[in-house]
């Protein structure tokens, strides 16, 4: 039996991270993997879904050029090339993390894992054991009673990404970061897109405001979106799919090629092993404490299985804490409360913090300050004027307590508010920090000059 001080099952975006940082601990690690080193994160999620919007974004200048002062004549799109060129981006990822695994000199186990008592695993009959195993097997796409996925008329994100022949019609289920972020690529694409959203808006975890402008900029381009809205059956036996909704209205029946149902994700924990060992699992969710122990003395869990968020960024940071303490180094619990939140589609969404909302439920007086792209000059030089600054700071005391951005770029930007709120930076510091002209971060210090009613731009 081959022996370890740290196996992490699974090699997603928390599982290698981990291991890589294990190994630079000077611990002996290894990564078990059922499939494709980087998990779903680089093979199937986060990079090929960006490749497949950035081939969407570049199309959309094609077709707008003229607003550019050029001509492109007859712009066009080959949608196997687009899908190929995604797939090509995911494959250079996965052999990155190859290189990683080799250069750090951790052992890769290819097949599937089941934990064992003792602080062993076996693979595919196969035993190995570690002084702590760490599960990150991260998560899929889930399902619906109503919406059973069969993979061709009704899909999950992974076939989204690599349909043979583009669909005409689709109807998007759920307006979360998946479902908007391919709403947006298809859209682009010239297919005719409808989104259904249960909740009574878009995007529903973000700020109110920024709910509202990708609402407008999506009506723009031509998306249907139907708020208060349930799927409640489809019909698969014809030639497309017929998706029946019940609105506040009443029922309608819409037709499409596909239904591409993106409600959320369902944790990777079945068949690994938990109820043998005795993890104890809730609502779906590995129970973990502030370092990622579970109740079994040597078994951890990190990213998607656990209850925080389901972000990539969360699990990297995650099994990073996690060793460094099983490595006997002193941490700090993460917070959880400012954890950056991105969203691909365009125009971009990115913000960490409280929402507006959030903060007058819990009785906070708050400064709100806004300034729109409209009014920057580098969003009015770039053609990109969609979308705006919003900050929430609390007025007694001056913490920045929420940071809401939507617009061109916006995820490269919202790294200024995170550190900003991690150094318990005041309002009144960023509204002095001089940002550079003409930049789309500059739209920062400006919301806050307007929180405090020192606005130039406005």
């Amino acid at each position: 039996m081959s022996k370890y001080d740290i196996i992490v099952l699974g090699s997603g975006p928390g599982g290698y991270v981990t291991a890589i940082r294990a190994s630079q601990l000077g611990l002996k690690t290894a990564v078990i993997e059922k499939e494709s080193l980087g998990g779903v994160c680089l093979n199937w999620g986060c990079i090929p879904t960006k490749a497949l919007l950035k081939s969407a974004q570049v199309f959309e200048y094609l077709k707008h050029a003229e607003d550019y002062g050029l001509k492109v004549k007859d712009a066009a799109h080959d949608f196997d090339a687009v899908v190929k060129r995604s797939r090509g981006v995911a494959d250079g990822m996965s052999n990155g993390v190859k290189f990683l695994m080799k250069k750090n000199k951790i052992d890769v186990i290819e097949g599937f894992g089941t934990l064992k008592k003792g602080k062993k695993v076996d693979v595919d009959g196969k035993e190995y054991s570690a002084d702590h195993i760490i599960i990150a097997t991260g998560a899929r796409s889930r399902e619906l009673p109503s919406l059973p996925q069969d993979g061709k008329k009704v899909i999950g994100y992974r076939k989204a990404m690599t349909l043979e022949t583009q669909p005409k019609k689709m109807i998007v289920v759920g307006s979360g970061a998946i479902g908007v972020e391919f709403a947006y690529f298809y859209n682009s694409m010239g297919t005719d897109v409808t989104i259904v959203e249960y909740l009574d808006k878009i995007v529903p975890v973000e700020d109110n405001d920024v709910s509202k402008q990708l609402e407008r900029s999506f009506k723009k381009s031509g998306i249907k979106i139907m708020t208060s809205a349930e799927v409640t059956s489809v019909d698969t036996s014809g030639n497309g799919v017929k998706a029946t909704v019940k609105t506040k209205k009443g029922e309608e029946v819409i037709e499409a090629d596909i239904v591409l149902s993106a409600v959320g994700i369902k944790s990777n924990i079945e068949n690994i092993g938990l109820e043998d060992v005795g993890i104890a699992v809730d609502r779906d969710k590995i129970l973990v404490n502030d370092y990622y122990q579970t109740n079994i003395p040597g078994y951890y869990a990190i990213g998607d299985v656990t209850p925080g968020q389901a972000l990539a960024h969360v699990a990297s940071a995650e099994g990073i804490l996690c060793v460094e303490k099983i490595a006997g180094q002193h941490v700090e619990a993460l917070d959880y409360g400012n954890i950056p939140g991105c969203t691909y589609c365009s125009p971009e969404i990115a913000s960490v913090g409280l929402t507006e909302q959030q903060a007058k439920d819990q009785g906070l007086d708050v400064k709100i300050g806004k300034f729109p792209f409209s009014a920057s000059g580098k969003a009015s030089a770039s053609g990109a004027k969609d979308g705006f600054v919003k900050v929430i700071f609390d007025a007694k005391y001056g913490e920045w307590l929420g940071c809401h951005m939507i617009g061109a770029g916006v995820t490269d930007m919202i790294a200024e508010a995170v550190l900003g709120r991690k150094l318990e930076t005041t309002g009144h510091e960023v509204l002095k920090t001089v940002h550079p002209h003409p930049t789309m971060s500059e739209a920062v210090m400006e919301a806050v000059a307007d929180a405090y009613g020192e606005v130039i731009h406005l």
